[in-house]
């Protein structure tokens, strides 16, 4: 429209021009009016470029996943049945948002902060990224002085974390440990002792949202029963899989469809949650595994 109204003004005073004969108005009336023309195309054309440029350049949402084995990436898949849960949690995404697995097999709050990974994820953080938290298995490992963490000192280790990745303007999620498979004469037993409770306290304490796992997966557990809930876990028969060629006995790390559970089950949580910041990246809707792609982070 406004070119329209530009142009017939244009015209108008053209016919004035010419009728008066002054053809040196005439022709400044045709500079000006291709000039016009032109500086408003080019605005156009800078402002949908620049758009174009802006979207297509958008850094994406970062998931930093921080725990344990029953969380992390495993190596072996060709091999080994074994998975993290993290690992599969791909599977529940959606959108501009990449998952960074730094979990490992064997780490508490105690060994994570100590072994400098805690700062590795620090300084990989960017603002609005988020930073989800799963530990309290090797943390209760009174045995082992390098990983055992008092009840007092785990819930110090997680305010830690979280302050910290706050800082750097991140959102965190805290999540109790996923329930070990234990039953004893066909009753499920929970075998977290105190640290699930010390998490939720630490979730509450410091205003971050909470997914019980502990919870969600001993009701899961207990609805499945003591036989149906082996086959989740690596409970391995001899002859199975390669690295375990004699067979294992191992109820608290995950085969893949256990993995894929408990990813589902957190991510049932986090659309409950209603958190616009995560909840428009989670699907329930995946009709496959997606795996998590290595972040390239070697300690």
């Amino acid at each position: 429209m406004f070119l329209c109204s530009c142009s017939a003004k244009v015209l108008q005073n053209l016919r004035v021009c010419k009728k008066k004969s002054n053809f040196a108005r005439f022709e400044r009336y045709i500079y000006y009016f291709y000039r016009m023309r032109k500086t408003v195309f080019s605005v156009l054309l800078l402002a949908i470029v620049g758009l174009l440029c802006s979207s297509a350049g958008k850094r994406p949402v970062t998931l930093f996943m921080v725990g344990d084995s029953t969380m992390a990436d495993k190596e072996e898949l060709d091999i080994s049945p074994e998975r993290g849960w993290g690992q599969l949690f791909p599977t529940y995404l959606t959108g501009n948002i990449v998952v960074e697995n730094h979990a490992r097999n064997g780490r508490s709050t105690k060994s994570f902060i100590a072994q400098g990974r805690w700062a590795e994820v620090m300084n990989r953080v960017k603002k609005s990224d988020i930073v989800l938290i799963q530990f309290g298995h090797n943390d209760a490992k009174q045995s082992d002085p390098e990983r055992y963490t008092p009840i007092a000192d785990y819930e110090k280790n997680l305010m830690q974390m979280i302050s910290e990745a706050q800082k750097k303007k991140a959102h965190v999620i805290l999540c109790t440990p996923i329930s070990r498979r234990y039953f004893k004469d066909g009753v499920f037993y929970p075998r977290h002792g105190g640290y699930p409770d010390a998490a939720r306290r630490v979730a509450q304490r410091m205003n971050v949202p909470l997914l019980d796992m502990e919870r969600s997966t001993a009701e899961w557990l207990t609805n499945l029963g003591d036989e149906q809930s082996k086959q989740y876990f690596m409970n391995v028969a001899a002859g199975e899989c390669l690295k375990y060629p004699e067979g294992k006995t191992d109820n608290t790390h995950l085969r893949e469809a256990g993995a894929l559970e408990v990813g589902r089950q957190a991510a049932e949580q986090l659309k409950a949650l209603d958190l616009k910041w995560i909840s428009k990246y989670i699907t329930l809707d995946s009709k496959e595994a997606v795996y998590t792609t290595p972040c390239g982070v070697h300690y």
